[in-house]
């Protein structure tokens, strides 16, 4: 039924995907846009972890002034919507002169992205800590382990393989909220597909294009999260015992020709 709509009223016509055969078109729009989304998200991703699970950490910390501070923050950009931060984060910069003009919008939506899903992460660390067994600490400080030793050596490391899931679904969210940043005016893929439709008039395949690769990219990064959560288990299980052939009194000499 949407198909047929969209095609009596000329949507999808040859002559409005034509323009995607060209490459000037790409040029102009799809590629920078394509750039603006990658490069937001990636540092957005780096400092997120980094706030993420130093904020977490903090939150189990057993010393009160450490822990409180880190669950204000995270209560506090955790209820904060993304695109306020960006916004306030935007005119911010802009009114100190913090960043060249070109990159406030950038800067506007790494601060908001980052701010808000480093508190989501910090939530992921700490449930995902407590989600082990107390065995585990109460065994290391039995050991004579500090508690920070405790936390890096032993239950982080663990934590970390049934998080990693869950964590890049959040980097999903990353990705998908760049999206926001168009109220910025930042140069990012929604918002150079808009464009591409005011050009050339053709709205639906140019979002149809952008839903495409933003799909793409997706199901690229969870693919790769799927091989690294493996991977990481494998890791943690260790190698595979060897498997040794039992020696029987027959093989002895077999390959100088006889048994004893």
């Amino acid at each position: 039924m949407v198909y047929s709509k969209l095609e009596s009223k000329g949507q999808l016509t040859a002559a409005k995907w034509e323009p995607f055969l060209t490459p000037n078109l790409w040029k102009t729009y799809i590629l920078p846009g394509i750039q603006g989304t990658l490069t937001a998200a990636a540092v957005s991703i780096v400092l997120a972890v980094v706030l993420g699970f130093l904020l977490g950490v903090g939150r189990l910390s057993t010393h009160p002034l450490i822990r409180l501070p880190s669950a204000v923050v995270v209560e506090f950009f955790r209820a904060v919507p993304v695109l306020i931060m960006m916004i306030f984060a935007y005119f911010l910069y802009a009114q100190y002169d913090m960043f060249l003009s070109k990159h406030l919008a950038l800067a506007g939506v790494i601060t908001g992205l980052t701010l808000y899903n480093g508190a989501v992460i910090a939530e992921i660390v700490r449930a995902g800590v407590n989600a082990l067994p107390r065995g585990q600490s109460e065994a290391a400080s039995s050991l004579g382990l500090r508690w920070g030793q405790t936390m890096r050596l032993i239950l982080l490391p663990q934590a970390v393989t049934s998080m990693l899931p869950v964590l890049i679904s959040q980097m999903v969210v990353v990705l998908k909220d760049t999206a926001i940043g168009y109220q910025i005016t930042f140069l990012e893929m929604v918002r150079q597909g808009t464009q591409v439709g005011s050009a050339y008039g053709n709205y639906i395949p140019a979002l149809i294009v952008i839903a495409i690769l933003m799909i793409s990219v997706n199901f690229a990064l969870s693919r790769f999260a799927i091989w690294l959560e493996g991977r990481m288990r494998r890791a943690r299980r260790g190698p595979e015992p060897m498997h040794i052939q039992p020696i029987t009194q027959g093989s002895f000499g077999a390959g100088a020709g006889g048994s004893i």
